[in-house]
């Protein structure tokens, strides 16, 4: 039986690499897309993301979707709490509706995204185990159940812990030394109400030294909480999270003298404490030019949450490929080096903000930092916005 060939294989059905399978159909190019879940539905893709006017929203006005993502909008959304771990507010910003990140449901994005594609392109239950170079820019790359494909230009969108990377580079993400601890507390309003009152509309920061509570109100009115610890990237492995009362109990530890309705936001949580290492690449990673594959999102960059830049960089990554793919046809190689001359430039500085608001959030006198930042007083004032970086289930 002969090999199938794509002239264009997307590893990845995330939000970067459905955005370029996208922006490619617009332009008359046809993409393949392959990814290891079983279906569309296989996972949960809950959480809110923040969907920034220079960048995600670009890329959905390249893929010709911003009008079909506007309903989809989190009214109050972008509202934003500071608090310290007395609880005493610091900050309480409204959504005015005048902001330029307006929020969305994850899951509502992909499945937008999926449904602008037609049946086929996406290859479901393709679980890529490893790819090798042929020559002329072609690959080879095999699947878990035994079948391959090749291609001539194989793009890797598959995130953290790409199988594409070390076909360009032998970076691998390092442990960041935060830890998260991921819950929910669902129909907020009337089961929790008082932790309802103290995420409010949108979106919580209560932060201490080495610690906090970030969290979000989602589209459903249900609240999504991280709990955040400077520890070490062992830490987690000694909590038994098949023990939900005992993982609350070991993460709370962390917060003792912290006030009752901020525990509450763990204490209270319905169903499992999902555990996550926050990892990321090296800032400014990069590689050379190798003909026939590039990245694109996390796979490419990945950093820590703490910028809100991710899903972001993702979708205008993957609106930039597949527009400077559609500008240079029959030239793919011309098409991959603009493309990355501009990706690592932006990538560069999302994560240098990414680090650099990482160590201000959770420095010795937050949330001091993040409220400077947020009001333009002190050494901070002007930093990078960090309205966004309550990171996405």
């Amino acid at each position: 039986m002969s090999t199938p060939h794509h002239p264009v294989a997307i590893v990845g059905a995330g939000l970067g690499g459905l955005t370029l399978a996208r922006v490619l159909r617009v332009h008359g190019v046809e993409a393949a897309v392959f990814d290891l879940d079983a279906s569309a539905t296989a996972r949960t893709q809950g959480g809110m993301l923040d969907i920034h006017d220079d960048s995600g929203q670009v890329a959905l006005r390249a893929a010709g979707l911003y009008d079909a993502f506007l309903p989809h909008v989190h009214a109050g959304g972008q509202a934003t709490r500071v608090l310290d771990k007395d609880a005493r507010v610091l900050l309480d910003i409204p959504d005015d509706g005048a902001g330029g990140r307006p929020e969305i449901d994850r899951g509502d994005l992909r499945r937008l995204l999926i449904g602008s594609l037609p049946e086929g392109v996406i290859r479901w239950g393709a679980k890529v185990t490893g790819a090798r170079p042929l020559g002329d820019g072609r690959h080879e790359v095999t699947l878990e159940d035994g079948d391959s494909f090749t291609t001539g230009l194989l793009v890797g969108a598959d995130g953290a812990w790409s199988r594409i990377r070390p076909l360009v580079s032998d970076a691998r993400p390092a442990y960041t030394g935060v830890s998260f601890v991921e819950g929910d507390l669902p129909d907020a309003d009337v089961r929790h109400p008082v932790s309802a009152e103290v995420v409010g509309g949108g979106m919580l920061f209560a932060l201490g030294a080495g610690r906090g509570f970030l969290g979000h109100r989602e589209s459903d009115g249900s609240l999504h909480v991280y709990t955040a610890v400077e520890a070490p990237e062992e830490w987690l492995d000694g909590i038994d999270f098949t023990d939900a009362e005992a993982a609350r109990r070991a993460v709370l530890d962390h917060f003792g003298d912290w006030d009752k309705s901020l525990r509450a936001l763990v204490a209270d949580a319905e169903g499992p404490l999902v555990p996550r290492r926050i990892h990321a690449l090296p800032v400014g990673h990069r590689w050379d030019r190798v003909p026939g594959v590039t990245l694109l999102g996390d796979a490419a960059h990945l950093m820590s949450p703490f910028a809100g830049e991710g899903a972001n960089l993702a979708l205008i990554d993957g609106a930039d490929l597949g527009l400077a793919l559609a500008a240079h046809p029959g030239d793919p190689e011309a098409a991959v080096a603009a493309y990355e001359e501009k990706m690592f430039t932006r990538a560069e500085r999302s994560a240098a903000d990414s680090a650099a608001s990482g160590a201000m959030l959770f420095r010795a006198d937050a949330p001091q930092g993040l409220v400077d930042m947020f009001t333009g007083t002190g050494p901070d004032g002007g930093g990078a916005d960090v309205s966004g970086a309550v990171p996405s289930a």
